[in-house]
C-alpha cells in the first residue's frame, strides 16, 4: 500500500530563516464546505485548504448536486439548495476522518440510501459510536465491522430529539451529530454520556462555524447542547491557517535557532493544536509530561522534537491517536526506535521518549514507515533536520493536509534528495 518512493532530509546546519505560509485549516476547511453546502445559496469561502481530505469532502458534496467551483487556489465557492440530493454512486472518501464522520451523520438528511466507503486504512477506523447514536434515533444504518463502508438509509427529515453520544473516542462523532442537529424538525440536544471528549476544542470550533452559518446553539451545561432547528444559511468564511501544519514550522525554528514567520501568531490561532506552541518553545527544557488528548495531532511533532530534549518527555492521553489514520502511537515508537533502538517505549496508551540532545549532529540508516500518514511523514522530517541518513516512505502521503510541505522546507533551504 505505501509507495516505493522515499525523501532523505539532509540536515542543514544552519538556523531556518524565512517565511512561510501554512495552508489553510483542513479541520474548518471540511467543517465549512459542509455547513456551506447545507445552506440554500452561494458561500465563498476563502483562505481554505486544497488537499486530498477536502477534495474528497468537495467531490461528495458535488455528488449530492452542490456546485462547488474553485476560482484559486484558496478559495470554494459554494451554492447549496438547503437539501442534499441523493448520489448516483456511493461516496468515495479516502481516509479524510472528518469527510467520513461528518457525512454519515449529513446524509441522514437524503431521502434514499447513501453509501459512504474509503480506502483500506478507513476501513480500520471505528465508526460505531456515531452509528449506533444515529440508528437509536429512526436513522437506519449498516455498517457490519462497526468501520466503513457504512449505509445510511436517509428519509429526508430528521425526527431526532436528542443524540446521545460518547466522545471518548473521537470529538468527530460530537462535531457530526452538532451539525446534523441544525437539520432537525424540531430543537434537538447533543448530550456526552461519558466525562471525556477527544479535543473538546475541536467541538468549539464545530460551533463557531455553525453560528457563523446561521445555526443557534445554546449550551445547557458542561455536556449538553441543544440546537434549533434553524438550518444553515449561506455566508461568506474566512478560514485561518492551519495550527496542526504551523507545529513542524514551530518545531524547525526551535530545532535549528531559526526565525521562521508563519504570518500569524501563535495566539491568533482558534485551533487546539496551536496549545503545542507553549511546549514547543520550552524546547531544550520540555516539561517531562505532556498530555496529549487536547492536541492530538501536534503529538506527532512534540514526540520527534522530545527525542533532542535534554530530558525524558512522557506523553500521555494518547488513546485517540490510535484510531487516526494509523496507530500513531505505535507509529512514533517504531519510527524513533529505528533512529535508535531504546529512543521511545509504550506503557499502556502513554509514549516515552527517552531524549538525548546528543542526537543532534549523528548518523543513522533509518527508513521510517509512514503507514500513509501525512503527519508521521511531516514530523519524522524533523528529525532529518538534525541527524543524517533518515529515509521517509512514501512521501507525497503529505498531501492529504499539507501539499506544499517539502516545497515549504525546501525554500528554507533544506536539501531534499529522491
Amino acid at each position: 500500500m505505501s509507495s516505493q518512493k522515499t525523501v532523505t532530509v539532509t540536515p542543514p546546519n544552519f538556523p531556518l530563516n524565512g517565511k512561510v505560509a501554512p495552508p489553510g485549516s483542513k479541520s474548518i476547511t471540511n467543517r465549512a464546505l459542509l455547513l456551506a453546502a447545507l445552506a440554500k445559496g452561494t458561500s465563498r469561502l476563502s483562505g481554505a485548504l486544497k488537499s486530498d481530505d477536502t477534495r474528497h469532502m468537495s467531490v461528495a458534496l458535488r455528488q449530492m448536486g452542490v456546485v462547488i467551483d474553485e476560482p484559486d487556489d484558496v478559495t470554494f465557492v459554494v451554492t447549496g439548495q438547503g437539501q442534499l440530493q441523493l448520489p448516483k454512486q456511493p461516496l468515495f472518501l479516502g481516509n479524510a476522518g472528518t469527510a467520513m464522520r461528518f457525512l454519515t451523520a449529513a446524509v441522514a438528511t437524503v431521502q434514499g440510501t447513501v453509501v459512504l466507503d474509503g480506502d483500506t486504512y478507513m476501513h480500520k477506523r471505528p465508526i460505531g459510536p456515531l452509528l449506533e447514536t444515529l440508528g437509536q434515533n429512526g436513522i437506519q444504518v449498516d455498517s457490519p465491522s462497526g468501520c466503513p463502508p457504512v449505509t445510511v438509509h436517509g428519509t429526508g427529515r430528521v425526527h431526532a430529539r436528542r443524540f446521545e453520544i460518547d466522545g471518548g473516542l473521537s470529538s468527530q462523532y460530537v462535531s457530526a451529530l452538532l451539525m446534523l442537529a441544525a437539520c432537525g424538525e424540531k430543537p434537538i440536544e447533543v448530550a456526552l454520556t461519558g466525562k471525556d471528549i477527544g479535543a473538546r476544542g475541536y467541538v468549539d470550533l464545530t460551533l463557531d462555524c455553525m453560528r457563523a452559518f446561521g445555526a443557534q446553539v445554546e449550551v445547557v451545561d458542561d455536556s449538553t447542547w441543544r440546537v434549533a432547528p434553524t438550518g444553515y444559511s449561506a455566508h461568506d468564511y474566512q478560514i485561518e491557517p492551519d495550527a496542526s501544519a504551523a507545529t513542524y514550522l514551530w518545531a524547525a525554528e526551535v530545532l535549528t535557532g531559526g526565525k521562521i514567520d508563519l504570518g500569524v501568531a501563535p495566539q491568533d490561532f482558534t485551533q487546539p493544536d496551536a496549545k503545542a506552541q507553549a511546549v514547543i518553545a520550552q524546547f531544550p527544557n520540555m516539561q517531562s509530561i505532556v498530555v496529549g488528548s487536547q492536541m492530538q495531532d501536534a503529538i506527532p511533532t512534540l514526540a520527534v522534537l522530545a527525542a533532542f530534549n535534554n530530558t525524558p518527555v512522557r506523553f500521555t492521553e494518547l488513546a485517540n491517536l490510535r484510531v487516526k489514520e494509523c496507530d500513531r502511537v505505535q507509529a512514533l515508537h517504531d519510527g524513533l526506535n529505528e533512529i535508535r533502538p531504546g529512543l521511545a517505549h509504550i506503557e499502556g496508551d502513554d509514549l516515552l521518549v527517552a531524549s538525548d540532545p546528543t542526537l543532534a549532529g549523528s548518523s543513522c540508516n533509518a527508513s521510517i514507515d509512514t503507514h500513509a500518514d501525512h503527519r508521521i511523514a511531516m514530523c519524522f522530517a524533523l528529525a532529518g533536520l538534525k541527524i543524517s541518513g533518515i529515509r521517509i516512505q512514501d512521501p507525497d502521503c503529505v498531501g492529504k493536509t499539507y501539499p506544499e510541505y517539502w516545497n515549504a522546507l525546501g525554500s528554507l533551504g533544506v536539501q531534499l534528495s529522491y
